[in-house]
């Protein structure tokens, strides 16, 4: 099954939006949060970030899901830290990080693949909430 990380700036954030895609994932999604420093600061640190995709990988693939900026900065540097047979499996969805993991977390609990995990997050940027 495709594994899920979310990067925040927050890890309350980061926390929060794994607590909410629990309630729609299925038992065993792996479903990971790499927010915030390591000292409970706020911003990014590689090294959370490349942990979580590790523990997110079953050999389906990883989607990741960032918030802004430096986040997507840092999620690269850790996948250029990854083994290569891992990091042609992981991948940084361009979609807003709650709708987008929401969907992902539907679809990977289904089986799909990671295209196809991918491809549903994106949509999420459509998403017309009025």
């Amino acid at each position: 099954m495709v594994g899920i990380v979310i990067v925040s700036h927050s890890e309350k954030i980061a926390e929060g939006v794994v607590e909410l895609n629990r309630q729609m994932a299925i038992a065993g999604q792996k479903i990971e949060a790499a927010g915030g420093t390591e000292d409970g600061r706020i911003g990014t640190d590689t090294m959370k970030i490349m942990e979580a995709i590790i523990r997110a990988d079953d050999g389906d693939g990883v989607l990741i899901l960032v918030d802004m900026g430096s986040a997507i900065m840092s999620t690269e540097l850790a996948l250029d830290l990854l083994d290569e047979d891992l990091k042609k499996r992981v991948v940084i969805a361009d979609a807003p990080i709650v709708e987008g993991s929401i969907g992902a977390v539907v679809q990977a609990s289904t089986g799909s693949s990671l295209e196809k995990v991918l491809s549903t997050a994106k949509k999420s940027k459509n998403i017309v909430k009025i």
